[in-house]
């Protein structure tokens, strides 16, 4: 494989994984635009995504393009059920008090994947026939570019949604200002609970799509939620479009660094980019101000 195979190769596979990390850092900056806290559970609405898309499209039998939008429904609905009994419902309203509410709805959401759906990794089934394709040297399969695909489609309809509908600007503006939102006769709460209910369809809809690649189990979103998080703080933690940038330059730095010095760094990588870029831009790399929060 020449140098160039190689490095459109490494750059195919950056993109992929980016696209995750850039769904998964949406759902962070998402929930934390509307309470001001980190939502530790963001990487477990990925694993229920995938282990949603195995009992679909295995179990139950049913096609792709019916099993998708049904994973991403039930953990939409989970994102609800977590902002209604525990988020919601705390007593005290200290960022620390809820940061370890959403912590342990963790831990108590990992260990019902255990006991439904097993320990072992579980192979997904591909939206598509699995036959490779080869661009500009890289191979790849269909599934890559349903990941591609897909993760644009989710980014227009969020970008459509903020800027041209009602209740995407009653988000921001609940974002924004709270106290002055529920003036304007917004339902604060009920924003809330929609921004969760979007963390966990954008977390499905990264779980859904990954998983035929990586394989299913209770705990595949946990790391990478934990880079989807990196990517929201590398882009500036809040921003939409630092969120998509990060994601995406996560991803290639990950894929690039581990093709120059090997696979075995891979993990370490996104975390010492993340504290390399905070240490010279604290706010992350577009985070400037309140204007940029979705």
């Amino acid at each position: 494989m020449s140098g160039w195979e190689q490095l459109s190769q490494y750059i195919m596979s950056g993109l992929t994984t980016g696209s995750i990390y850039a769904l998964a850092a949406l759902g962070f900056c998402l929930i934390y635009n509307a309470t001001h806290i980190v939502n530790f559970a963001q990487g477990d609405f990925i694993s229920l995504g995938g282990l949603m898309m195995y009992t679909l499209l295995g179990a139950a039998g049913l096609p792709a393009l019916l099993a998708l939008p049904l994973a991403v429904a039930v953990v939409a609905g989970l994102g609800v059920v977590l902002e209604a009994a525990a988020v919601g419902r705390a007593k005290s309203r200290e960022i620390t008090v809820l940061i370890f509410i959403t912590v342990a709805a963790s831990v108590l959401f990992r260990g019902v994947f255990k006991e439904v759906w097993g320990k072992q990794a579980l192979a997904v089934p591909p939206l598509s026939p699995d036959v490779p394709l080869k661009l500009l040297g890289a191979t790849f399969t269909p599934q890559n570019l349903w990941i591609l695909g897909i993760t644009l489609a989710a980014i227009a309809v969020l970008i459509y949604f903020f800027n041209h509908t009602l209740t995407g600007r009653a988000v921001r503006a609940v974002a924004i200002n709270p106290k002055a939102a529920a003036l304007m006769g917004i339902d604060t709460r009920r924003m809330v609970r929609l921004s969760f209910a979007l963390a966990g369809a954008l977390g499905a809809l990264a779980g859904a799509i990954i998983t035929p690649i990586t394989t299913a189990s209770y705990n595949v979103g946990v790391l990478m939620g934990l880079k989807g998080f990196a990517a929201a703080v590398l882009g500036g933690y809040g921003n939409f479009l630092g969120a998509i940038v990060g994601g995406l330059s996560l991803g290639l730095l990950e894929s690039l660094g581990a093709g120059a010095l090997s696979s075995t760094y891979k993990d370490v990588i996104a975390f010492v980019v993340l504290l390399l870029v905070l240490f010279v831009r604290p706010r992350g790399l577009l985070g400037g101000g309140e204007e940029t929060r979705v």
